[in-house]
């Protein structure tokens, strides 16, 4: 698959303090990574904790103590935002409820409009000037309206293929060329990922659900586009490749076993141009028994960087983490529609 275009949205860098005293956040969807980031969040000393909202019928009216199986207070999950926040002001929303910004743009809309700040871990909100460009004024607007900030963040996009490169750029001079390359053991996540890169399937079907859209990692071209923005290249045209990646033998490490030559993963690429010339390449690879499962980034410039994560980062409990650690920058950030290039580098 290919995809062509892109935007920008140049904005002055936030430099404003985090407020003082733990920031009221809400945490929206309680699917797995939802309960990491309510995890992460009730260790934090950033964030206070003060509702949950989710409209499952197995968890709307249980504590989120309950939901967890540790101490997370005594209030009981909502099943509408507006339940959950009430007439408190101030509050972060914690949201993790989809991948696709046209299927969640409406909670995000609704959050703005309680005047709340927004922290989302849809990939789409990472950079949505990119495929959603209507939708990102639409929010911004909003976000402007209420005096709020919104955010898109993860571990990818949000870290490692786009963040952290430009925080490695930053110590070069014009840069030429950057390329990530993440290869992740999908046995070790969980048993949803898996699904999502069409782990046990064969070849045909692999294929089907490519062209129904419904295999592959959301927001790969949005990292490309913030990591070309982070290091100052003015790209023009981004493409994006989907391709299957084979079991050489059977594999039983996954959620399910999978049998040689079925599908163990996927290879996904997408690359920044400039004038026809490659100036970011992204590789990820996720994969169940991947071997060399890692992390690496080399910025070709002056002086060149590379830099190597041996295993790799943690996907899930990361993004938890980058969530959380987002959410008391975002409330003393100026309003409207932010990307993690706008937050400040350190904690």
């Amino acid at each position: 698959m290919a995809s062509g275009g892109g935007g920008t949205k140049p904005r002055t860098p936030q430099a404003e303090s985090a407020p003082e005293g733990p920031v009221p956040v809400i945490v929206m969807g309680l699917g797995f990574i939802g309960q990491e980031i309510a995890r992460a969040a009730l260790q934090s000393e950033e964030v206070e904790v003060i509702g949950a909202v989710d409209r499952s019928p197995s968890l709307a009216g249980r504590t989120l103590t309950e939901v967890l199986g540790l101490p997370a207070g005594t209030f009981k999950v909502q099943p509408t935002l507006s339940q959950a926040v009430g007439r408190r002001k101030g509050v972060v929303l914690l949201h993790a409820t989809g991948s696709r910004l046209e299927q969640v743009a409406d909670q995000l809309l609704e959050a703005l409009s309680h005047g709340m700040h927004v922290v989302s871990t849809c990939e789409e909100l990472a950079f949505p000037w990119f495929h959603h460009p209507k939708l990102a004024q639409k929010l911004e607007r909003a976000a402007e309206r209420s005096g709020t900030a919104l955010l898109g963040t993860g571990i990818n996009p949000g870290f490692v293929m786009d963040r952290l490169v430009a925080t490695l750029g930053q110590v070069c001079g014009p840069v030429r060329h950057a390329k990530v390359t993440r290869m992740v053991d999908a046995a070790q996540r969980r048993p949803a990922l898996q699904r999502k890169v069409g782990a046990g399937l064969t070849e045909e079907e692999f294929f089907r659900l490519v062209d129904q859209e419904g295999l592959g990692h959301l927001g790969l071209v949005e990292s490309a586009a913030l990591c070309a923005l982070g290091l100052g290249l003015d790209c023009d045209d981004y493409e994006e490749e989907l391709t299957p990646v084979f079991a050489e033998e059977d594999i039983t490490s996954g959620a399910w076993p999978v049998k040689k030559g079925r599908v163990a993963g996927i290879h996904q690429v997408a690359v920044a141009l400039a004038e026809g010339q490659e100036r970011v390449r992204l590789e990820l690879t996720l994969a169940v028994g991947v071997d060399g499962a890692g992390d690496e980034v080399e910025v070709d410039a002056e002086p060149k960087v590379r830099l190597s994560i041996p295993g790799g980062l943690p996907g899930d409990r990361a993004t938890a983490n980058l969530v959380v650690h987002a959410a008391p920058r975002l409330a003393a950030a100026d309003a409207g529609l932010l990307t993690v290039l706008e937050l400040p580098a350190g904690r």
